[in-house]
């Protein structure tokens, strides 16, 4: 008997939004603004064009034309304090709604995002696609434990994948250090773990691209970064006898990372980071 396949889990409830929400109007409404800066997140600055696939398809479900897409993360990129630094401050347009928005996504980055996918959700069931994907009915979730912690680890899941892609494309897709740029070996490493500040776990700026490697040491603070972003080995990186760290790690040790076009690491997390190194190095030393 063939069995039918259970419908995927939705990450979020669907919720219809305003009726005036994707409408052609020339003013950008909120919720077509929270999926374009979604879609800023997790894009590399120089496909922020109007022939990009990705902004094609993102334009056609919103209800707004592929260039004024473009237009709209180029603005929105104008608000991020790398892009002005850089010079690039793109069209220099960016609405209220637009600040409003950034300072939204900072202050909540899980909550606007379970919003962005409910949007999109949505958009999808309007226009017939992928609807198993965006069942909102009770019956199509088990109503046991094991439905809903599917329906948690698919939440989680999302969340991790805008995280690995907002930080990846941030560093242009190279680990920071080594420069390595196949992504099988490229971790969107968190800097304050992900499980010890909610309120930042998907904040890009608590991210950094790393290889497999680096990742390790770096999740278990074996090195770390100054204020102004150079490396720093723990006294137990610099001591080891194994050769192959050896060669990897100690010429590392004041070298500058490569910072990423937009998100730069947030010099608190670092702090954070690196006196976590610190403490386990004197309580090392007390052992």
């Amino acid at each position: 008997m063939t069995q039918v396949p259970k419908p995927r889990l939705p990450m979020n409830k669907i919720i219809k939004p305003p009726a005036n929400a994707f409408t052609t109007s020339p003013k950008w409404s909120r919720e077509q603004t929270l999926l374009a800066f979604q879609f800023y997140c997790e894009s590399p600055f120089g496909q922020l064009h109007g022939r990009n696939r990705k902004i094609i398809e993102l334009a056609n479900l919103i209800g707004r034309t592929p260039d004024a897409l473009a237009m709209k993360c180029v603005n929105i990129a104008s608000l991020d304090p790398k892009i002005r630094e850089s010079g690039r401050t793109g069209l220099s347009n960016a609405s209220a709604l637009d600040r409003e928005i950034w300072n939204e996504f900072h202050a909540n980055w899980d909550g606007l995002l379970e919003e962005c996918e409910a949007l999109r959700s949505y958009l999808l069931v309007e226009r017939g696609e992928d609807v198993a994907l965006q069942v909102n009915d009770a019956a199509a979730i088990e109503p046991d434990f094991f439905g809903e912690t599917r329906m948690a680890m698919t939440k989680q899941r999302v969340k991790q994948d805008f995280f690995r892609r907002a930080v990846l494309s941030g560093y242009g897709h190279k680990c920071c250090i080594s420069s390595v740029s196949d992504e099988r070996f490229l971790v969107a490493s968190h800097i304050v773990p992900w499980s010890e500040d909610p309120s930042i776990r998907l904040h890009p700026g608590n991210g950094l691209c790393l290889s497999v490697i680096h990742d390790k040491a770096f999740d278990n603070h074996l090195f770390s970064l100054t204020d102004d972003y150079r490396i720093v080995l723990s006294a137990q990186l610099k001591s080891t006898k194994d050769g192959f760290l050896q060669k990897v790690f100690r010429s590392l040790e004041d070298t500058s990372i490569s910072l990423p076009d937009k998100f730069v690491p947030e010099l608190d997390f670092i702090t954070r980071h690196r006196n976590r190194m610190n403490k386990g190095e004197i309580l090392e030393s007390f052992q």
